[in-house]
Parts: structure tokens; C-alpha cells; sequence
């Protein structure tokens, strides 16, 4: 679709809309939750496939001489990451470390596609049939919800595994009103505060990184090209802070959340 032939409204909706797959079966057993969306699925798996591929090279070619600049990043990055994992989780996990440098990259990818300029892709795939195109997959709520419920399964694991499911179930029950006859207030405030932990994860991620990309949109209803660079290059520049802070603070509440989940209270 032309962005030339939308008026504001159209042109907004049409950018913030994902593109659809549809499948009848799916549709009719599971309703919107049979819908897809095919550009948040495959930019999120290209640039997952990215990391994967690029840390697989660089593992091979590593080289304890004078690193190549890639090597020296990703090495800043793994430092990086390892001394947030020291000084926030208070267990014995391999695995975190693992997963946080994972998250981080991987979110981090994703929210640097918000820098692309917003007409691109749209425009480009409209050319071959494509009606809707989204290249940022943190402004879909189902990416960063699915994200966010996946460390909550870990989290949920992780405090059954250390703590045993009666000392799992006693925190339920016993916080914060440490009596026995308060478990029926204690279990519901529980409940809410185990759930607040994905719904808190995923609703700021997608916050800052929807409303960055509403405030593209908006600059590049601006008829006058050149003012659309004036204004946007500024933006951007100041969005790439928030593109790395919100990738940092995902990554620090799961390990936060991991390392109560290792300790008993």
C-alpha cells in the first residue's frame, strides 16, 4: 500500500498494524490466539538465528592473542553481563549467566530495528504483495509477553527445584503475614505478586519501544523531508539510550527474579 494514497489515520494505522497469518482450523479452535504475527515471528527468529550464528562463529575463531573488534565487543559484552550476574544473583546457577547475555543480545537486536526508517520495509515489501510490514517485534505485545512468561516458568521451576513444592507452597501461603490462619489473604496477594513479575516485564518493554515508534511515525507525517531528518535524527540518537537501558533492565529484573526464586526466605 502507497503511504502516498492513506490520509494521517490510515497511514498511522497501517504502521502500526502487524502482518496477519490466518489459519482456519486454528482460527476457529483458538480464535485471536490462532492468529499470527508472520513479521514480528520472523524478524524476532533471523535475529535470534543472528546471535546464534554470530556467537558460534566467534567461539570457533577466538583467539587468546590480540582479539579481532568483534571478538573485543562481544568480550566487553560477556564481562559486562557477568559482573551484573555476580552482584545481583546470590545462588549457583550455570545457567544464568548463559540466559542473561542471551536476553540482553537478543532484546538489545530488537529494539535497534526501531532505528530503520519507518517507510522502508513497508514500502518495500508493499511492492511484492505484502500489505503490512513491522520491523521492531518489541512493540508487539505478544513478543515481549511471550518473552516475559518464559522467565516466569523459569522462575516458577527454579523456586519449586531449590525450595522443594511444600516450601514453594508455604511462601505462597506465609507472605507477607507470617500465621498460618492469614494463608487465605496471603495466597491471593501472593498470586498477584508472582504475577506482576511477567506482566511488569513485558508492559515496559513494550511501552518504551510502541511509543518510540509512534513518535516515528509521527515525524514522518511531516510533509517537508528535511524536516522529518531534523526532528528524527535527534530522536533517534535519544533513542538509542532508551533501546539499551530497556534491554539492560529486562535482563537485571530476570536475573533479579531468578536469584529469589534460588533463596528462601
Amino acid at each position: 500500500m502507497s503511504s502516498e494514497a492513506l490520509d494521517t489515520t490510515q497511514y498511522v494505522h497501517h504502521h502500526l498494524t502487524n502482518m496477519p497469518w490466518k489459519h482456519a482450523f486454528l482460527e476457529n479452535k483458538l480464535g485471536d490466539f490462532g492468529v499470527l504475527n508472520l513479521d514480528s515471528l520472523i524478524v524476532s527468529f533471523l535475529l535470534g538465528a543472528l546471535v546464534l550464528f554470530l556467537f558460534w562463529c566467534l567461539a570457533r575463531r577466538a583467539t587468546a592473542g590480540v582479539p579481532s573488534k568483534l571478538q573485543n565487543f562481544i568480550e566487553i559484552l560477556f564481562e559486562f553481563i557477568q559482573k551484573q550476574v555476580k552482584e545481583t544473583f546470590h545462588g549457583n546457577n550455570p545457567l544464568i549467566a548463559p540466559l542473561a547475555l542471551t536476553i540482553f543480545v537478543w532484546i538489545l537486536l530488537m529494539n535497534l530495528m526501531d532505528l530503520i526508517p519507518i517507510d522502508l520495509f513497508p514500502r518495500l515489501l508493499g511492492t511484492v504483495g505484502v500489505p503490512y510490514w513491522r520491523m521492531v517485534p518489541t512493540t508487539d505485545l505478544n513478543v515481549t509477553f511471550a518473552m516475559s512468561l518464559s522467565v516466569f516458568i523459569l522462575i516458577v521451576y527454579y523456586s519449586v527445584k531449590q525450595k522443594g513444592l511444600l516450601g514453594f507452597a508455604k511462601e505462597l501461603l506465609l507472605h507477607p503475614f507470617p500465621y498460618v490462619w492469614m494463608a487465605p489473604i496471603n495466597l491471593p496477594l501472593s498470586i498477584v505478586h508472582e504475577l506482576a513479575k511477567p506482566v511488569s516485564l513485558a508492559l515496559r518493554l513494550f511501552g518504551n519501544l510502541f511509543s518510540g515508534e509512534v513518535i516515528f511515525i509521527l515525524i514522518a507525517l511531516f510533509p517537508i523531508w528535511w524536516l522529518q531528518w531534523v526532528l528524527g535524527f535527534p530522536w533517534a540518537i535519544f533513542h538509542i539510550l532508551i533501546i539499551g537501558i530497556q534491554a539492560f533492565i529486562f535482563t537485571i529484573l530476570t536475573i533479579v527474579y531468578l536469584s529469589l526464586a534460588h533463596e528462601s526466605h
